[in-house]
């Protein structure tokens, strides 16, 4: 199983970038998707979710900025970033719990990552 994400780059403050993320390889179902990011110095920290019974969680920071959707005839999650203010520079990483063919139980897998870059 693969996430790969993509959409990340270097943007003025104001702002937007979509992030879209697809999920690919020996899925038998997706249970929950979401988004963290880390900035430099920083943890890592949660952006948004979509949970396994469709509800969604933003962070604080997120709330009123930031749009998650999952498309699950896909196997994508996109994250819409507006607004952008230099302190949402990070990586942003897309994860996700997956059942796989050869699993009887949800894993955790994470993409490699796409950087975004909020200049002022």
């Amino acid at each position: 199983v693969q996430l790969v994400e993509s959409g990340g780059g270097l943007v003025q403050a104001g702002g937007s970038l979509n992030l879209p993320c697809a999920a690919s390889g020996s899925l038998a179902r997706i249970k929950g998707m979401c988004w963290y990011r880390q900035g430099p110095g920083k943890e890592r920290e949660l952006v948004a979710a979509v949970t396994p019974d469709g509800n969604i969680n933003y962070a604080n920071f997120a709330k009123g900025r930031f749009t998650i959707s999952k498309d699950n005839a896909k196997n994508t999650v996109s994250l819409r970033t507006n607004s952008l203010k230099p302190e949402d520079t990070a990586v942003y990483y897309c994860n996700a719990q997956i059942i796989t063919y050869t699993s009887s139980f949800a894993l955790n897998f994470w993409g490699q990552g796409t950087q975004v870059t909020v200049s002022s």
